[in-house]
């Protein structure tokens, strides 16, 4: 396990870090009424996507990085303790449903497991051993991009993963709500969105929270866009896994297509429900199996399926 610094230490360390600064003008928060709490908290919370905009060339440039090795059969793997580390996992669990990602594609780990998504597990954030091996087990390679993700910048688990990464090669990024953090130097990538002392001292589940979810919605989705996974603002990779899914597949093609439903329907049957090859079927005027290899050929990208089919995708 890695050496743990004393009590006074780590209180030296918070002391430093904007997410942990008291703020006294809201030391008696407690006192007032409920409506103002929720303005005040509302208030807060308009700041963050100021502070995320500030970051956007960088988060651009890591997009850019990160769907570049995708494209070559790469991973997106998110790596954090705590609030962070949950953020990591739900952005991954929720890219398979929306972008058809295969298994293991977008992958979340989080300090102490699984078990760690629902309750503490002592000292597990402190390891960056711990850290390294759960990206061993994930067998990384250099086409991998491995995100840190932490608050204070500063977590052992999360600057252990990307110094790891780093060591074998895989593309990093660090995500930190502090400047100047352990974290960002460490990582090719380092994204520092500085939102400022939290409503409750040091709860950065509340704005550094909201913060990585922006960054990270940002990453992942402007990621599949560049490899392919939308057409427009649809998303034409979705999984209908379920009825409401089935409904949105049908809504999507014909909103891709301006085909009527019945149209849509014998495509969607053609295709065994898959979106995207139901639509080139459509404006491309081939049936199913020339459409998936067209696909495949074009590497999933649907505007370049359509140019070689022969249909003009501009107007769209």
């Amino acid at each position: 396990m890695s050496a743990t610094p004393d009590s006074a230490d780590l209180r030296a360390q918070l002391d430093t870090l904007t997410t942990e600064a008291f703020r006294p003008e809201l030391a008696e928060i407690d006192r007032l009424g409920t409506a103002e709490i929720a303005r005040i908290m509302n208030s807060e919370d308009a700041g963050v996507p100021t502070a995320v905009a500030a970051q956007l060339p960088r988060i651009a440039a890591a997009i850019d990085a990160t769907a570049a090795r995708m494209a070559r059969g790469g991973r997106l793997v998110y790596a954090g303790a705590g609030t962070a580390g949950r953020l990591g996992v739900l952005d991954a669990s929720e890219c398979p449903p929306t972008f058809n990602t295969a298994p293991g594609q977008v992958v979340g780990v989080i300090a102490g497991g699984p078990e760690a998504m629902v309750t503490s597990v002592e000292g597990a954030e402190d390891s960056a051993e711990l850290a390294a091996a759960d990206l061993d087990r994930l067998g990384l390679t250099p086409d991998d991009t491995v995100v840190g993700i932490s608050a204070s910048g500063r977590t052992p688990y999360a600057v252990g993963a990307v110094d790891h990464a780093r060591r074998l090669g895989a593309l990093t990024i660090g995500l930190s709500c502090n400047a100047g953090s352990a974290l960002a130097a460490a990582a090719d990538h380092g994204i520092e969105i500085v939102v400022g002392p939290e409503l409750l001292t040091g709860s950065t589940r509340l704005k550094a929270g909201t913060a990585q979810k922006l960054v990270l919605n940002m990453l992942s989705t402007i990621t599949m866009i560049r490899l392919g996974k939308t057409y427009g603002n649809l998303m034409v990779d979705v999984r209908a896994s379920n009825e409401k899914l089935r409904a949105r597949s049908r809504r999507i093609v014909s909103l891709a297509t301006g085909a009527d439903e019945k149209i849509v329907v014998d495509a969607l049957a053609a295709t065994e429900g898959e979106v995207k090859p139901a639509i080139l079927t459509i404006l491309g005027e081939v049936d199913a199996s020339t459409a998936n290899r067209l696909l495949a050929e074009a590497h999933g990208h649907l505007r370049a399926a359509l140019d070689a089919a022969g249909h003009p995708t501009g107007s769209r």
